[in-house]
């Protein structure tokens, strides 16, 4: 019985045939992230294979230690969609319940070998599962001669003598190093949710912003002013963003508003999306209104700027 959930998450995924799997968090689907899934891809063409890969969901920690607030780099619809673009055969969430981290690493591994028909499994050095992570690099080599599957283990991404991580990820985001942040990840970072109705003090000074309701559980760069992509539908702008809790008007609660410079219309309840592409500056309190309508008017100036001196193309009419 502590095992159906996860009998019957992985039978939606079963392919039907032999499989090479990886399995991960995969949160952000960074470079790193993409580069174990083209190793896990051609394992499997080369031994006609089919190719799964398992995100775990929710991340680990908030259910072996609970209270332990986390944010993930997207959201798990987008984790999914981005893995399925890479082109696997399957891509499965495996919900981490209290259930599933009591098992040990032989009977999570014969899950795999029942469900999936398990070949080859691709798994990073400092990989490890079960309870207890006691499933490392060793014990799970030893389970696979025993069980029919192969072990491997290729070196971590990394450049300049560092990990290509969601840790070094996190650190630029929490500086604000949007260029670090896409190199890393292989694309802009970018946040998506619905436009809502906020106070619409930016419509009252004359620059209208779309507020975009993004869930608590998203990570988001250090507060300040953004130059940005946004995406309504198929439709790209150059846009600028203030992420941050609105210090003039006395706001706790973090706020993303995103003014679009070609733009001239209703937004709301459509979806945006935006990708954050370089750093303005940081969020600041004005002394009144007259004072904050010149700092957004400097900020649209070198958003343009920005997007002059990069060679962006007019992006009204692009497709993301």
């Amino acid at each position: 019985m502590t095992t159906q959930l996860a009998r019957e998450e992985l039978s939606r995924v079963a392919p039907g045939r032999p499989s090479a799997v990886t399995i991960g968090k995969f949160d952000g689907v960074h470079r790193g992230h993409q580069y174990l899934v083209e190793l896990l891809l051609e394992q499997a063409r080369a031994q006609d294979l089919a190719s799964i890969v398992i995100t775990l969901y929710p991340h680990p920690i908030t259910v072996l230690r609970p209270g332990t607030a986390t944010t993930n780099l997207c959201s798990l619809e987008e984790r999914v969609a981005l893995l399925r673009a890479l082109g696997v055969d399957r891509v499965g969430v495996l919900s981490f319940t209290s259930e599933l981290a009591q098992l040990s690493y032989q009977d999570f591994l014969a899950l795999l070998i029942e469900q999936l028909q398990l070949r080859v499994l691709l798994i990073g050095p400092d990989f490890a599962l079960g309870r207890n992570r006691e499933g490392n690099v060793e014990a799970l080599r030893a389970l696979g001669e025993e069980r029919g599957f192969r072990l491997e283990v290729p070196p971590l991404l990394s450049e300049h003598d560092a990990k290509v991580g969601s840790g070094a990820i996190r650190e630029a985001l929490a500086a604000g190093d949007m260029e670090t942040v896409a190199q890393l990840l292989g694309r802009p970072f970018a946040l998506c949710g619905p436009v809502i109705r906020g106070a619409e003090r930016g419509r009252q000074i004359g620059f209208p912003t779309a507020n975009i309701a993004v869930g608590p559980d998203l990570a988001l760069p250090s507060f300040g002013v953004y130059v940005t992509r946004a995406y309504l539908g198929e439709v790209a702008y150059r846009s600028v963003t203030n992420i941050g809790q609105r210090p003039t008007f006395d706001e706790a609660r973090p706020t993303v508003e995103t003014h679009l410079l070609d733009f001239d219309g209703d937004c709301y309840d459509r979806d945006l999306r935006i990708e954050l592409l370089h750093r303005l500056r940081d969020e600041q309190r004005f002394a009144g209104v007259d004072e904050l309508v010149a700092q957004i008017q400097r900020d649209v100036a070198a958003g343009q700027a920005y997007f002059a001196e990069h060679g962006e193309p007019p992006l009204k009419g692009a497709k993301p």
